[in-house]
């Protein structure tokens, strides 16, 4: 399958030249970045010199057309509006990694202050949470491809929300992200002195994933009652990564092992999601680097609450990682097919 990537300077779009490269069965066939256009990968990459002689253009609705079955956007949100629509048009299939096709119009313009797509456009978007929505996205033309926390979030709670064990109330979702996570765009807030050795919370009360969130659990509630969840973010002093801890109510009385042999039952033909054994807890480090979303849980008799945690790696299972896997669902492909491969330990 032949594939173009829009907006390939971004930490996102950089990651999705790393995995294509890797990949048996996609041909990279179109690079675009505007601000860098004309200028070989290898020059504005250094890590990829002697790895591709391509060189990066300017994006053109046409020129992708006559050369890619696909096009993968990592570019901001607000961006891909305009490119998806032109390029379904073109008879081009689209991954958009941005926000901008995740959710209904007016919550989408409510939440990220931006003009939605067209409804025509928005309602040939499938959600790209593959686990769950698997047999959606092989078929679909316009793949919204989630966000790196709500993909934590929603593998480590729709087993429990799907099956009414907890009360969706109640949740208080704690989710901490390392600094790629705000995108390759320098600010005050990501200077290098602004966060190393420090701890913050962010967005507190207002972060664009939460109607996102609530928009999943919500649909997959089995009750029909809106989901509203209290979720804040933190940034970590670190490179890359995302824990998401979830504390909610159960509705009845389950244990820890009960729980686990669910998760296991849930997971058991999705291979990038792995279960821990009870008493055993994820850490950023065990994906790093890798597609693989790890969970642990943990039963408090005394509260009659559910811990969850989740880890993953923002860049690969919270994005790029995440759209090849849909990628490789559009093509016919087996889901691990060229991304199967160990976390980076050190």
């Amino acid at each position: 399958m032949r594939v173009a990537v829009l907006g390939a300077t971004g930490y996102t779009g950089i990651e999705l030249l790393r995995l294509l490269d890797h990949h048996p069965q996609m041909e990279l066939t179109y690079i675009a970045s505007d601000s860098r256009a004309g200028l070989q990968v290898g020059e504005v990459l250094p890590h990829l010199r002697g790895v591709t002689t391509a060189s990066f253009e300017k994006g053109d609705v046409a020129r992708i057309a006559a050369c890619a079955d696909v096009a993968l956007l990592a570019l901001p949100s607000g961006l891909s509006v305009e490119w998806a629509a032109q390029l379904l048009t073109c008879g081009v299939k689209v991954i958009d990694l941005s926000g901008d096709h995740r959710l209904p119009p007016a919550l989408y313009q409510e939440w990220y202050k931006k003009t939605p797509p067209e409804a025509v456009t928005q309602q040939q978007a499938v959600y790209g949470l593959s686990e769950f929505y698997g047999a959606d996205v092989a078929q679909a033309k316009l793949i919204a491809n989630p966000g790196c926390y709500p993909t934590a979030t929603l593998l480590s709670l729709l087993p429990l929300v799907q099956r009414s064990l907890i009360d969706p109330q109640t949740l208080v979702i704690d989710a901490k992200s390392g600094v790629s996570g705000a995108g390759k765009a320098a600010t005050a807030a990501t200077h290098y002195v602004e966060v190393n050795e420090n701890f913050k919370a962010y967005k507190v009360g207002g972060h664009q994933h939460i109607p996102e969130i609530e928009h999943i659990l919500t649909r997959e509630n089995p009750t029909g009652e809106r989901v509203t969840i209290s979720f804040t973010t933190h940034l970590v002093p670190m490179t890359r990564g995302i824990l998401v801890t979830s504390y909610a109510k159960l509705t009845g009385s389950h244990s820890t092992e009960e729980l686990l042999h669910l998760y296991a039952d849930t997971y058991r033909d999705h291979p990038f999601v792995r279960i821990h054994p009870q008493g055993s807890m994820p850490q950023t480090r065990d994906v790093a680097k890798s597609n693989f979303c790890d969970i642990g849980l943990h039963v408090d008799p005394r509260t009659e609450r559910v811990t969850v945690i989740a880890v993953i790696d923002n860049l690969v299972k919270g994005a790029s990682g995440q759209a090849i896997q849909n990628l490789n669902l559009l093509a016919g492909l087996d889901p691990t097919t060229g991304l199967f491969h160990s976390p980076v330990y050190l």
